[in-house]
């Protein structure tokens, strides 16, 4: 029999490098596109892992790609844009949009059949925010193609886990004396990225799954005012919070978009205008029991602590001592 084949899109970002370890220890065939081969050396090291420099938004480039593989996960996504328009911004309109319209065709010409693509959970074409509007309509792209392919959509929570931009984010954040910050009651129900990749892996060839959309939360819902007193907390700071009202987050938000790399957004606001937690209608996986936030948090978290930053630094002048 031969090894079932699959191309990884997005397998070098947070949830592809857990999810193509995954994906390897079930012993797949991996071919993982990259712009750039050699800033994946860890995932080189995997066993049946293929990276391969190439570009999947250009349609021969990812017709090449697609073709001989058995099924192909769509991970690829962004946070924020530089651009502002409507219903979303040019960005967001390439990498969810018109990427999973390319897939689905590039998938048809060559006979490949399973698709797996990871949406976002209250993705919605009339979602609050851009980011949200643009993951619901490659999400309907997607399940528009189940008539001719064998598709299934995972609409994750807010991930964690070590590498994230996450409760990470919030560590940063903490270190600051004071830390003004709106929409502190929105709730928020936050998955372990494992938990997530585990539940694409294990969707893979299981029939059960085909033509089905999957909503992926954590066991617990929490504000985020309890999230950051909770990093607060493991990561040893004493941070006072200064709640801000809508127009002043905004605001904050609009100066954040101007920094190189901004962690905060007023796209991003609008995102959590709203909980994005389960619902009465929300389908989990019929198997997937995610972890706790609490059991996994603490294991990547205390490295901000004061004294674990302090013997960082230590440890990295030593180095640059020895070296001159």
């Amino acid at each position: 029999m031969s090894q079932h084949k699959i191309l990884l899109l997005g397998g070098s970002g947070f949830l592809g490098s857990y999810l193509a370890t995954r994906l390897a220890q079930r012993g797949y065939a991996i071919t993982l596109p990259s712009r750039r081969r050699e800033r994946n050396r860890r995932l080189m090291t995997l066993p049946g892992v293929d990276i391969i420099e190439a570009d999947p938004h250009d349609p021969a480039q990812l017709a090449a790609l697609v073709a001989h593989q058995d099924s192909v996960v769509n991970l690829v996504g962004i946070l924020h844009s530089r651009d502002v328009a409507l219903p979303y911004s040019k960005d967001f309109l390439r990498a969810h949009v018109e990427l999973p319209q390319k897939i689905v065709a590039a998938m048809r010409a060559s006979g490949a059949r399973r698709l797996l693509h990871v949406s976002a959970l209250k993705a919605d074409e009339r979602g609050a925010s851009e980011y949200l509007r643009s993951k619901g309509a490659g999400e309907n792209i997607v399940l528009a193609a189940r008539d001719t392919l064998e598709v299934s959509v995972f609409r994750p929570a807010t991930m964690f886990g070590a590498g994230d931009h996450f409760l990470s984010m919030l560590a940063r954040w903490l270190t600051l004396p004071l830390l003004p910050l709106g929409m502190l009651g929105t709730r928020l129900q936050p998955v372990w990225v494992a938990d997530v990749a585990d539940a694409i892996a294990l969707s893979i060839d299981d029939e059960a799954t085909f033509g089905q959309a999957y909503d992926l939360a954590g066991p617990q819902v929490y504000t985020l005012a309890d999230l950051l007193a909770y990093v607060a907390r493991l990561t040893e700071r004493r941070t006072r919070l200064l709640p801000l009202s809508e127009g002043w987050a905004y605001l904050q938000a609009g100066l954040w978009w101007l920094l190189p790399n901004p962690e905060l957004t007023q796209d991003s606001l609008r995102t959590l205008q709203a909980d994005t937690i389960l619902d009465a209608n929300s389908r989990p996986p019929a198997v997937w029991r995610p972890v706790a936030l609490e059991t996994i948090a603490p294991t990547y978290l205390s490295r901000h602590t004061p004294k674990a930053r302090l013997d960082f630094y230590r440890a990295h002048a030593r180095r640059e001592l020895a070296g001159n």
